[in-house]
């Protein structure tokens, strides 16, 4: 039986992203979930990387058999960002034709409970997708939401009436970005941390969360992927940032900042040579110590916060760099997907007490399938995958429509249990948990079937 050629897979790949439909589609229901389990763990996924700010879960009891049930299905459109889910109320960013939209779901039936939508103009300057990029933010009862070009939203989470907005691209005069704004917000103490990018110590801005009014700016670089991450530091709070936007001669690295008052402890340069390398691997913080981490020849260091919050650089790494999922730590070590593009990426593990990979593997296998009337056979893998830690495993979403379960130890990895969700590219979205319902965004048209991007819910709960 042949392989699929590269050329056809090419000419599978290339099938444009285009939704189906317009904003008005609706949620198609497949099933109800099975109910929680007496006693069951849950919590909510309220902003990017969960809970704590680190991609890790707590919930339990999770069935883990695969391929889950499917529970509902929403058409998307283009864009790469991941729900927030608070109670019963969903909340997604994605855009339709011109305009960028926010739906408002029940996060068990799909149903739309609201929606709310504003004009833009955005394109991806490399033709990736002109969608939006960061995650939406629910804090009490409002949710705030940033477009692709700087456009930020607060929304009452109950009506989806506006409360306030700001073009911070447009008041803090940004450069437009190549790939857009992609920084999810930090609500913190009552403000909206932003990493804005903006000249005039703009990089990060402080605004107040009820009225949008800023509170303080700080920081001499330009906007990050990466979305700002709060951690108690030697008793105190203090928010850490990976910024830097394309710029020449290229700057950037860490920010530590003092939320309330917006002084920066610490300004530690970590940036690639190309002048428009991208920070998207948020900062790990552990131990009184931060992790970060870029592709582009740069690789990973990890700093140590000394007491007076000052910082000293404990390694470096060139074999640990991370291009836009965030490392998982556990126990002492570091696992991610290391490397820049599909060809070269692979699953390591990195022992943070010295800075050394003690593994690493790139997890592949050959997938059949019917195309165009034709059995075809695919090599595949995980690629540029992402993890979740999860009942002391780790879900895993490979690049290409990919879910697994993992057993991953300082040892190696074990893969437990595999599915193919949908043969999609750029599969890049963290997947959300949330009261035992997985949520995972399917950003393109799957190249087998021709179904087009999704937003779906799957039932993960167990007894």
């Amino acid at each position: 039986m042949p392989l699929l050629t590269r050329r056809t897979l090419l000419q599978a790949l290339m099938v444009q992203a285009l939704p189906s439909g317009s904003a008005d589609t609706r949620a198609t229901v497949h099933r109800t979930p099975t109910p929680l389990a007496p006693g069951a763990v849950t919590h909510d996924w309220a902003s990017f990387l969960g809970p704590s700010h680190n991609g890790v879960s707590t919930e339990t009891p999770l069935n883990k058999n695969l391929p889950p049930p499917l529970v509902w299905e929403l058409p998307k459109g283009t864009g790469y960002a991941s729900p927030a889910i608070a109670g019963d109320h969903l909340v997604f960013i994605h855009r339709f034709e011109d305009e960028e939209v926010v739906d408002c779901l029940d996060a068990e039936t799909g149903e739309r409970r609201w929606q709310f939508r504003y004009d833009t103009d955005f394109e991806d300057r490399y033709g990736y997708s002109n969608g939006p990029r960061a995650s939406p933010v629910i804090d009490g009862g409002r949710v705030f939401t940033v477009g692709a070009e700087g456009k930020l939203y607060c929304l009452d989470l109950e009506t989806g009436e506006e409360v306030w907005k700001q073009d911070f691209w447009r008041k803090y005069g940004v450069a437009p970005d190549p790939f857009g704004t992609a920084s999810t917000p930090l609500v913190e103490g009552g403000l909206l941390i932003v990493n804005v990018g903006g000249p005039r110590r703009a990089c990060v801005v402080g605004l107040d969360d009820e009225t949008g009014r800023e509170a303080w700016r700080a920081g001499r670089w330009g906007p990050g992927y990466a979305s700002p991450v709060p951690a108690t530091i030697h008793g105190e709070r203090r928010v850490f940032v990976f910024a830097g936007g394309p710029s020449n001669p290229p700057t950037g690295g860490l920010l530590c900042i003092d939320p309330v008052t917006g002084d920066v402890d610490f300004e530690m340069d970590h940036r690639g040579r190309a002048i428009e390398s991208a920070h998207a691997s948020c900062p790990v913080v552990f131990d009184d110590k931060v992790f970060i981490s870029a592709s582009y020849r740069t690789g990973g260091v990890l700093v140590e916060v000394q007491p007076d919050f000052d910082h000293r650089v404990v390694w470096n790494t060139p074999d640990f760099g991370l291009h836009f999922n965030t490392p998982i730590h556990r126990g002492g070590y570091l696992y991610g997907f290391d490397g820049r593009n599909q060809g070269d990426a692979s699953l390591a593990c990195l022992e943070t007490a010295t800075g050394q990979v003690v593994w690493r593997e790139a997890p592949t296998w050959t997938e059949t399938f019917d195309m165009n009337g034709r059995r075809q056979r695919l090599g595949v893998g995980t690629a540029r995958g992402s993890l979740l830690a999860v009942e002391e495993r780790f879900l895993c979403l490979g690049e290409f429509g990919h879910l697994l379960w993992l057993d991953l130890t300082p040892e190696g990895h074990t893969e437990l249990a595999r599915t193919w969700l949908f043969a999609a590219r750029e599969s890049w979205t963290l997947p959300v948990l949330s009261r035992g319902l997985l949520y995972v965004t399917q950003n393109t048209r799957d190249f087998i079937t021709g179904v087009a991007p999704r937003l779906l819910c799957y039932d993960l709960r167990g007894n």
